[in-house]
């Protein structure tokens, strides 16, 4: 209970949407159950359209389900709204997205600390934690320059920087490695595995990529908006996982080449 009580479960969930062309409904989530524990760094992996980014928002309470319910610290989020909800947003969830969404006329140091200036933060504060946050990401040697003038690695440092200054404990990743060469992709995977073991950052990442979901310690294996098998990494090697993951994929009859 303890687990659950400092991470998130999801009970019974399901989420339908509605095709606007033909009024027809569609499950993208089918009566999921999961649990997702503080401090585990979780893989959602499946091809385009299995309902894996609509889990990740209804567990960020961007989305709220047509059915189930959502548990965070074992409260019900049906209880977040108004002030609570933004505060728990503001101070806890940290979003990381394919497109980085930083503010081109600030410097890659405000970028970091916009979020805790908004909040009225005493400006020495905000530096100080700018400065750590910085500093275990290496990019303090950019902080000064504009987010057009780095690279696009860089700039999912800064995102991810952005994502955590603030302290927050539980971070949602929706497919951060899509928009990055495969050199930026490894970095920005072993700099969320940093996060995850040394800053004690609970995740949950959405991808398609077998690779990437092979840094992971736990992968819930999706298709047709349900859960249809996981596996976990123990203490295996990341290159040992990363197979074991495409075995799962074929064995399950899986086209391997959806997810990879």
């Amino acid at each position: 209970m303890e687990k659950e009580k400092k991470g998130v479960r999801l009970e019974h969930i399901s989420k339908i949407y509605k095709d606007p062309k033909t009024g027809k409904e569609f499950y993208a989530v089918q009566d999921t159950t999961l649990d997702i524990e503080a401090g585990t760094f979780v893989t959602l992996l499946g091809p385009s359209g299995c309902g894996k980014t609509t889990l990740l928002k209804t567990l960020g309470m961007i989305d709220k389900p047509n059915g189930g319910e959502v548990l965070y610290k074992g409260e019900p989020t049906t209880r977040f709204y108004g002030d609570k909800l933004a505060k728990v947003r503001r101070e806890e969830l940290a979003f990381i997205f394919q497109d980085f969404y930083l503010m081109d006329s600030l410097t890659v140091e405000e970028n970091i600390g916009l979020a805790l200036s908004l909040n009225h933060t005493d400006p020495k504060t905000v530096q100080g934690r700018v400065q750590e946050v910085a500093g275990k990401l290496g990019i303090t040697d950019i902080l000064a320059k504009f987010p057009y003038q780095v690279s696009g690695g860089q700039k999912q440092r800064t995102a991810c920087a952005r994502a955590m200054v603030a302290g927050q404990s539980l971070l949602l990743a929706d497919e951060p490695t899509g928009a990055l060469d495969s050199k930026a992709s490894k970095n920005l995977l072993e700099i969320m595995t940093t996060m995850n073991q040394d800053m004690g950052a609970t995740i949950l990442m959405v991808t398609h990529d077998a690779y990437s979901a092979s840094y992971a310690k736990r992968v819930l294996f999706l298709k047709d908006g349900r859960v249809f098998n996981e596996l976990l990494r123990g203490e295996r090697g990341r290159p040992v996982f990363y197979h074991e993951i495409l075995d799962v994929l074929a064995a399950l009859g899986g086209d391997v080449s959806d997810v990879i």
